[in-house]
C-alpha cells in the first residue's frame, strides 16, 4: 500500500458526521479532525452561542458545518438533531456520541434527580440518537458509530460511580449494537479516554487534577487532540474491519 492509498483510508470527503458535545474539549477536537479529512459536521451542544461559535470555527477551517442546540437528555431534541442534520446535508454516515454529564454523588447519597439527569445524558441520549439515525446509517456505504466512553468504565470509581456505570453500559451497548447492525454494514465501536485536559477536568480542585495526572503510567493528562487519531481510525475506512471494540486511550491508567 503506497502513501496515497493509505491516506485515502482516512478520507471522509462527502460523508456527514454528528458530534455531540462538540463545542469544546474532546468533541471539539474530533469535530476539527473530521472537517480536516473532508467530512460535513453537525456539532451538537446545549448552548446556542457555543454551537454558533463551533460551527463558525469549523467553517473557518474550510469545513461544511452547522451547530445544533441539543440537550441529550431530551429524546425530542435528539430526534430534531437528526432531522436538522439530514435536512442540511442529505444523510448521516457517522454518529459520534461524545456528550457527557460528569455529575458525581457519593455512593449512599444518590438523589433520584441526579440519577435521572446522569443516565439521561450519558446513556439514554446516545442510545436514542443511534436509533434515530439508524435509517440514514443503513443507507450509507460507510456507516460508523463511535461511543465515547471512559477508562473509568474499567476501574473502580467510587466518587464518579454514576458516570462510570453509564459509560460501562455504553460499552455493553456498543457490543450489542455492533452485533445487531453488522449485517447492515454499520460498524459500532467505543473510545475510552483516560484523563484529558478539558474544561470539565479543570473545574476540579488542584489536588484532584494532580491525582488524575498520576493515575496513569504516563503521569500526565492527555491533550484533547490526542483523541483525534484514534477516533478517525474507528470511524473511517482505516478501521473497516473493526467493530464491537473499545479502544482504551488512557496513557496506561487501566493497565496501572
Amino acid at each position: 500500500m503506497d502513501k496515497s492509498a493509505l491516506l485515502a483510508k482516512f478520507d471522509l470527503t462527502g460523508r456527514t458526521a454528528i458530534v455531540t458535545g462538540g463545542t469544546r474539549g474532546i468533541g471539539s477536537a474530533i469535530a476539527e479532525g473530521l472537517v480536516g479529512v473532508g467530512a460535513n459536521v453537525a456539532v451538537a451542544g446545549r448552548k446556542p452561542d457555543a454551537c454558533t461559535a463551533a460551527a463558525e470555527r469549523l467553517q473557518a477551517l474550510g469545513g461544511k458545518a452547522i451547530g445544533v442546540v441539543t440537550h441529550m437528555g431530551d429524546v425530542d431534541a435528539v430526534n430534531a438533531l437528526v432531522k436538522t442534520t439530514v435536512e442540511q446535508f442529505g444523510g448521516i454516515d457517522i454518529v459520534i456520541n461524545n456528550a457527557a454529564n460528569p455529575l458525581a454523588q457519593p455512593l449512599g447519597e444518590f438523589t433520584p434527580e441526579a440519577w435521572q439527569k446522569s443516565f439521561a445524558v450519558n446513556m439514554q441520549g446516545p442510545v436514542f440518537l443511534v436509533q434515530a439515525a439508524l435509517p440514514y446509517l443503513r443507507e450509507s456505504e460507510h456507516a460508523s458509530v463511535l461511543n465515547v466512553v471512559s477508562a473509568g468504565a474499567f476501574i473502580f470509581s467510587p466518587t464518579t460511580s454514576m458516570y462510570a456505570a453509564a459509560k460501562s453500559a455504553m460499552v455493553s451497548f456498543t457490543r450489542s449494537m455492533a452485533a445487531q447492525f453488522a449485517a447492515e454494514g454499520i460498524r459500532v465501536n467505543a473510545l475510552a479516554p483516560g484523563s484529558v485536559d478539558t474544561d470539565m477536568v479543570r473545574k476540579n480542585p488542584p489536588e484532584f487534577i494532580e491525582a488524575m495526572e498520576n493515575a496513569s503510567l504516563m503521569r500526565r493528562l492527555a491533550r484533547p487532540d490526542e483523541m483525534v487519531p484514534p477516533a478517525l481510525l474507528l470511524v473511517s475506512d482505516a478501521g473497516s474491519f473493526i467493530t464491537g471494540q473499545t479502544l482504551i486511550v488512557d496513557g496506561g491508567m487501566v493497565a496501572r
